[in-house]
């Protein structure tokens, strides 16, 4: 399971190398490996897609699930709450549960970046009303069986089998 401790201590390392933004956080612009959290959101047996705009850096028009850099030194929970409420308006009080699964390394060669992803799974009460941020134009409820139905983000499939797995 997640270790919390080693999260925040891999986000000090990128901290003390990289350059930052005017607000504070770490810019991975440059960066050849950066760490993310993705974040499927579930509602009884249906996973939410969400459709990347053009206005994103990467993957432009893929569709991904939640998705954000560890750009700050903090706790992974309140970045998967900061990231939910930003890109789709749900909130703690909506989350039935949060499982964080082991964090792995994930290349993409095709933009020369390795993801160091976290990957967790928020388990919603209710199926909630779904409110696009700018990142994204659209967004579905599917089957996990599915997914590959979609044109994905690099290794979006794999993710989903790790966070399903109990």
């Amino acid at each position: 399971m997640m270790d919390e401790k080693n999260i925040l201590n891999l986000i000090k390392k990128f901290s003390n190398k990289l350059p930052k933004f005017e607000d504070g956080r770490i810019d991975y612009s440059n960066s050849d490996e950066a760490p993310v959290i993705t974040v499927f959101v579930k509602y009884q047996d249906k996973i939410l897609l969400l459709k990347r705009s053009d206005k994103v850096r990467t993957y432009r028009g893929k569709w991904n699930t939640i998705a954000g850099y560890l750009d700050e030194v903090r706790p992974i929970k309140e970045k998967v709450l900061e990231e939910i409420k930003e890109e789709i308006q749900v909130f703690e009080k909506d989350i039935l549960n949060i499982k964080y699964k082991d964090s792995y390394k994930l290349e993409d060669k095709k933009i020369k970046k390795i993801w160091i992803v976290h990957p967790v799974l928020v388990e919603l009460k209710n199926k909630a009303e779904i409110v696009l941020d700018w990142e994204h134009i659209e967004y579905r409820w599917i089957k996990p069986v599915e997914i590959n139905n979609f044109d994905i983000v690099t290794g979006l499939d794999k993710i989903l089998k790790k966070v399903l797995n109990e």
